[in-house]
């Protein structure tokens, strides 16, 4: 099946095919590690990974990178003020920058694990890649696209004639939007500009992470980093580049730029952007007491993948409210899924229809939200054998991610049988203290008892 996605580029649904198939390059930005991962992270690596597996499901060879920002990420992202966030991190919790980076790696990576997002082919770290950097930057300041200052080493968006295509932003308009009192090197051309190489003075003279470089000691800008590691890996031109919504207008603008004024040649051929993840319909911040992480997900006794489902029930280019009620009610969902795989264990075969179906909804722009609702027709449907359906449902979790193939299967000892009888038998004689008294001991043999319909079932 073909396969469309939206393209922030065009702004408009398109047909994706990669340049060297079977192969698709695909480069999503990393975590700048600071601090702890949040819900509104894992939406951002969850829909990577959906868009990852549907990639492969469809027989592409998925060539993965995402980087870890360890250095040069400052907290005015938008202006270049205020200071690294990973110093931020160190002087907050009294570490080193170093050992800030390795830790809140660490937890990203658990993060990571407990929402079964698959790990990328290529994870570099900004810090391992300070000399493709340099390089990049050498190469702006001899095509005359970037000039230095006492302060810094800036890229001249004035020389660039595509810059703003991308947010469709006039550079007239970024120019008006910026503050005097936020430009803060005198010697910056225009305001837009900005920094692909910070140099070891002024504010940032004590920076602990700091690298020589042909103007001087200092470290690299966010920006030129993600540039360097991307074509490092996969190449001067990207099938696919992910990243949050926010991104657009800064991040994202200034990586076009200053890759493609580099190299002459278009970047990235398809930009797939997540738009923003609300808690009880106000931006998370920790200040409101409703910034959560994977901890407080465990704390409610919430399975991690439950935040899968109730990613994928929502389009990843509309808002997505968070709450715990709509959590509980994911989790809820799953365990629906979790007790089906429990008792299933023969494998049928797949059905062609559901599993065609499925794959035609991930295929429109990753429709999630359809994807599932062939989940749910799937398991109502009374003309399918159990061990069909499992068979489907375990093709369909290839992209789904829910781990149902591996849920521990559900084990009813000849005992257990016994006394599930008697209780059927029980409850159909309205002997209910019998009933009761049989259900006491299946409990004591460690199973749930639940009265359905069809007589009791246990897990």
């Amino acid at each position: 099946m073909a396969l469309t996605l939206y393209n922030t580029k065009s702004r408009s649904l398109e047909f994706f095919a990669p340049l060297a198939a079977p192969t698709v390059t695909m480069y999503a930005c990393g975590p700048t590690v600071y601090d702890k991962t949040h819900i509104g992270h894992m939406r951002k690596y969850i829909g990577d990974d959906i868009l990852r597996r549907t990639l492969i499901l469809l027989g592409y060879n998925v060539k993965h990178v995402m980087n870890i920002t360890d250095v040069g990420h400052l907290t005015g992202d938008e202006n270049e003020t205020g200071e690294d966030k990973i110093e931020k991190g160190a002087k907050r919790e009294g570490k080193t920058v170093w050992d800030i980076a390795a830790m809140y790696t660490r937890e990203f990576h658990e993060t990571m694990r407990a929402v079964n997002v698959l790990f990328p082919t290529i994870e570099p770290k900004a810090t391992d890649h300070i000399p493709q950097m340099i390089a990049l930057n050498e190469k702006l300041v001899e095509k005359g696209f970037a000039y230095e200052t006492a302060q810094a080493v800036y890229f001249d968006v004035s020389k660039d004639a595509h810059y703003g295509e991308l947010s469709r932003q006039k550079l007239s308009d970024k120019e008006t939007g910026v503050r005097d009192d936020v430009v803060t090197d005198p010697e910056k051309r225009h305001p837009a500009d900005f920094a692909l190489w910070f140099k070891r003075i002024g504010k940032f003279a004590d920076h602990q992470m700091y690298w020589h470089s042909p103007w001087g000691e200092g470290f690299p800008g966010w920006h030129i980093e993600c540039s360097a590691m991307a074509m490092e890996y996969l190449g001067e031109t990207i099938d696919i580049h992910t990243g949050g919504i926010d991104h657009v207008p800064v991040h994202h603008e200034n990586e076009i730029a200053q890759s493609e004024c580099a190299t002459g040649h278009e970047f990235v051929r398809f930009w797939v952007h997540y738009d923003f993840l609300t808690v009880d319909g106000e931006k998370m911040s920790k200040s409101k007491s409703n910034f959560y992480t994977i901890e407080d997900i465990h704390a409610k006794n919430i399975d991690p993948l439950a935040v899968r489902l109730l990613v994928m029930q929502t389009s990843y280019r509309k808002p997505l409210n968070f709450t715990w009620e709509a959590l509980t009610s994911a989790d809820g969902q799953l365990k629906k899924l979790q007790r089906f795989a429990r008792t299933h264990t023969e494998e049928g075969a797949a059905q062609q229809v559901v599993t065609d179906a499925f794959t035609a909804a991930l295929c429109d722009d990753i429709n999630t939200a359809k994807a599932l609702a062939t989940v749910w027709e799937l398991l109502g449907d009374t003309s399918l054998s159990e061990a069909d359906k499992w068979a489907t449902l375990l093709h369909m979790d290839e992209v789904l991610g829910l781990r149902l193939k591996e849920v521990p299967k559900l084990e009813i000892t000849e005992v257990a049988r016994s006394l599930i009888a008697k209780r059927d038998a029980a409850r159909t004689a309205k002997d209910f203290a019998s009933s009761d008294a049989l259900r006491a001991e299946l409990e004591s043999l460690g199973y749930e008892v639940k009265d359905t319909p069809s007589g009791t079932v246990i897990e």
